[in-house]
């Protein structure tokens, strides 16, 4: 079967229309055709090899919303129907039989597929992907928004859920962008105390708007030494190296620092800051196919939608130009238009 696409030819290049031929549906596989695909910074990372490994011609794309369309054999009865509307994420493919599968941490899995670097990705009219990994969408969900829910909506949900965070735990987000807003929005379903750090206090009213019980310059030495002790829970949603120090300080008594931001600069981290009060220093991807579907369902009962631009897929560029140049506002979503 022919895949209609756009992909990146070599490192850092624009993309180009891409077909290619998928050849049979393996027995494991379903055939999802997308309607929407969110873009992911891991997507401009990955097309421009700033990871290593990539391998091209590449075609990015993991926060996809779609509609069944086709069952490989042994995919039937797997509770997936023709035309259900569906969500994959990071991850396509896992074996379902090493120890990390087995327990139920296929995100790890030693031989799994993500959506783009072993994979074909979603910036395409198909994507195929191991039935258990094709989500079934609730009914309430909007479709045009859910997509992002799929990479950056449980990156920041898995964290949630390691820490056992509650109603009552005290947590804090440094970065208020496409991460760091979600993460907002599912504390404060969740119940807990809501610390937003930020760097522009242009986003203040707005940040609050999303359910931060208060919002902390990250650039005031001030007012983070003044927060010293309080935390549960710390997320770092950021990219960049930044004076850890006062975070570390700001963890209550068994509390945890946890970054989901691929900081490329080792972390610094007095050890004192960790062994006092039995801190922690701890880090995660994205979540099993157990956690999206948990995702999915507070989602959709509190009314969780990330805050999204949309353009056309034939604008891809445009869009990818858009993120780069960190004009986002928030999360952008591909509307399939082939």
């Amino acid at each position: 079967m022919k895949i209609s696409s756009y992909a990146a030819l070599q490192a850092g290049e624009a993309l180009v229309p891409y077909e290619y031929d998928a050849g049979p549906l393996a027995a494991e596989d379903v055939q999802v055709a997308v309607d929407y695909c969110g873009v992911c910074h891991s997507d401009l990372s990955m097309i421009d090899n700033e990871w290593g490994g990539s391998r091209y011609p590449l075609i990015a794309g993991h926060e996809v919303i779609g509609r069944v369309v086709a069952l490989g054999e042994a995919a039937q009865n797997k509770g997936l129907q023709i035309g259900q509307r569906v969500g994959i994420g990071w991850t396509a493919k896992s074996c379902q039989h090493c120890d990390a599968c087995i327990e139920g941490d296929q995100v790890n899995c030693e031989s799994g597929k993500t959506s783009t670097i072993n994979n074909h990705g979603g910036f395409a009219s198909y994507l195929r992907a191991n039935w258990q990994w094709v989500i079934p969408l609730p009914d309430a969900l909007d479709i045009a928004t859910a997509g992002p829910l799929l990479c950056g909506g449980i990156t920041v949900f898995k964290p949630l859920l390691m820490h056992n965070i509650s109603a009552t735990s005290r947590v804090g987000v440094i970065g208020i962008g496409g991460l760091g807003h979600m993460a907002i929005k599912l504390l404060r379903a969740m119940g807990a105390h809501v610390t937003a750090f930020s760097s522009s206090a242009a986003k203040t009213d707005s940040i609050k708007a999303m359910g931060a019980d208060r919002v902390v310059n990250s650039r005031d030495p001030q007012a983070l030494s003044a927060l010293a002790g309080q935390f549960d829970l710390i997320i770092s949603t950021v990219a960049v190296d930044l004076d850890w120090k006062p975070y570390f300080q700001a963890l209550a008594r068994r509390g945890a620092f946890h970054t989901v931001g691929a900081v490329m600069k080792p972390f610094e981290v007095p050890a004192f800051s960790l062994i006092v009060g039995d801190r922690a220093l701890t880090g995660s991807s994205t979540g099993s196919p157990g956690q999206l579907r948990a995702l999915l369902k507070l989602a959709s009962r509190s009314d969780i939608a990330p805050q999204v631009e949309e353009f056309p897929m034939s604008q891809v560029n445009d869009a990818l130009e858009h993120l780069r140049t960190g004009k986002a506002n928030y999360r952008v979503v591909l509307k399939a238009d082939f």
